[in-house]
């Protein structure tokens, strides 16, 4: 039973065709010039560090493990990179995809939320929320693709401290950091407890984030999620809708129920509500109200009437 029309989240898929232990010296690089720190964060420390994330110094070619299982276990999982090496790590590539990093934090039961660009990253380290950032150390036709977690910056210094490699705590000019960063189109990923907002949010992305979970057979982790979206967002229907399917999924039938209710009650002409009402109240053995629910959607027609019209055959011949 599902019925919800949601636009896949849009993931990066590039191959990543080497990894390194430390950062590479790069020609250029020593300039004496201020990183490009954006002008609209006012109200943000100048300072932060995120002290609580853990280190894993990296076996060969497995930052991407290492990165994940540092935020993994600044989340509150008890991890280790080892644990998530089949899970993330394709040895024929020596790397790890981004679709493979988000899809580990997912099965794991956190929102894997990507970000873009050097403001969001520094809203999300001051708001305490490590970032896990892909270099690439080479260069554009000679690419060295490299994971590190971002923990902290420093405005004074004009620095990005990063959990890279073998190296804690290191400290990487904004300059570089921007550089190899930018090579990587500027890709990072937040790896949270579902039920947690980034400080850069945005309503369709997050939602599609939570999405991300309940595909990934976390329903639990949805619910968290669903509800932090609805928190922020009470009339969106996807996170709505998603609720009632994720309760559905856990066997809490009242609970998705009372989702799709307050979908139908917020969305009053959306027949994927009342089609979904239906078979919920149809499990629960309301087999009138779930008839009419399902009479109700049907009326709404659309593209999906013929779902909708399944729906009513498969209730009427267990009606009275």
């Amino acid at each position: 039973m599902r019925v919800q029309v949601i636009k896949k989240d849009g993931i990066i898929n590039r191959s990543l065709r080497g990894m390194v232990l430390t950062a590479l010296v790069l020609s250029g690089c020593a300039v004496l010039q201020r990183g490009d720190w954006p002008q609209g964060l006012a109200g943000i420390p100048a300072q932060r560090e995120i002290a609580s994330v853990p280190f894993f110094p990296q076996d060969e070619y497995q930052c991407g493990p290492a990165a994940l299982a540092m935020v993994l276990a600044w989340s509150g999982l008890a991890v280790e990179p080892a644990d998530l090496t089949e899970k993330v790590y394709t040895a024929s590539l020596k790397g790890s995809l981004q679709p493979a990093m988000i899809a580990g934090a997912r099965r794991s039961g956190r929102l894997a939320y990507v970000i873009s660009g050097t403001e969001s990253l520094i809203r999300e380290i001051a708001a305490g929320h490590p970032v896990i950032v892909l270099q690439n150390l080479g260069l554009s036709w000679i690419p060295v693709w490299h994971y590190a977690v971002a923990v902290g910056y420093d405005t004074p210094r004009d620095e990005v401290m990063l959990h890279s490699g073998l190296n804690a705590r290191q400290r990487l000019s904004m300059p570089v950091f921007q550089k190899t960063w930018a090579r990587a189109e500027d890709w990072g990923l937040l790896v949270m407890n579902p039920g947690e907002l980034p400080a850069t949010a945005t309503e369709g992305k997050f939602v599609e984030a939570v999405i991300g979970l309940e595909k990934a057979k976390q329903p639990a982790a949805a619910v968290d999620g669903y509800r932090a979206a609805l928190s922020r967002w009470p009339h969106n229907l996807a996170a709505m809708m998603g609720l009632g399917n994720s309760y559905y999924a856990l066997g809490a039938l009242k609970n998705s129920e009372a989702a799709f209710r307050q979908a139908t009650e917020a969305h009053p002409r959306e027949g994927a509500a009342f089609n979904n009402l239906a078979h919920v109240l149809l499990a629960l053995g309301k087999k009138d109200e779930a008839l009419q629910a399902a009479r109700t959607a049907v009326s709404f027609g659309g593209p999906l009437q013929d779902v909708y019209q399944k729906t009513l055959e498969e209730i009427q011949p267990a009606s009275p």
